[in-house]
């Protein structure tokens, strides 16, 4: 019941994030461990969040097989972030929001960029965020289409 993400999108997201090679980036939505691969080759380390013990599990198996030791897998509300590991200097969520997650913003690492899609009418915009000390730029990417986020700063499971 799940979706991955078109190559097109996680490439837009990466361009987004404008990874140099040395930040630490928190996924929101494993799923299957693609995107999180697309971005441990880009980043120095990934934790990327999932909700689903079973998609978590098999990402982290498949990430383990192929080599990818700066992946961190973690089953948990990806609404919520990570605070006890925060700032991070880049946030990926896959999953469309009612607003900017607030705690993920909060995340943030000054120059951090947060990429996420936001619900609007007919189509979600894919956004980005870039922390400039208390201020928040952003600029949309594009129209896309993603399942929902589920938690406490998206939706509910119903």
């Amino acid at each position: 019941g799940q979706t991955i993400s078109q190559p097109w999108i996680v490439a837009a997201i990466c361009q987004a994030l404008a990874l140099q090679g040395h930040e630490r980036v928190l996924e929101v939505g494993t799923g299957s461990g693609y995107s999180a691969a697309v971005l441990a080759r880009l980043a120095a380390e990934v934790i990327t969040l999932e909700r689903h013990p079973e998609l978590a599990e098999e990402a982290r198996e498949v990430l383990s097989r192929l080599g990818f030791a700066n992946v961190e897998v973690v089953v948990g509300d990806g609404s919520l972030g990570l605070p006890e590991r925060a700032p991070f200097e880049a946030i990926a969520v896959h999953a469309t929001a009612p607003a900017p997650p607030a705690r993920l913003l909060s995340q943030l690492a000054e120059g951090g960029r947060l990429v996420v899609p936001v619900a609007s009418r007919g189509a979600d915009i894919l956004t980005a965020y870039r922390r400039r000390g208390e201020e928040l730029e952003s600029f949309v990417i594009g129209p896309c289409r993603f399942v929902p986020l589920i938690g406490d700063e998206g939706y509910s499971e119903e």
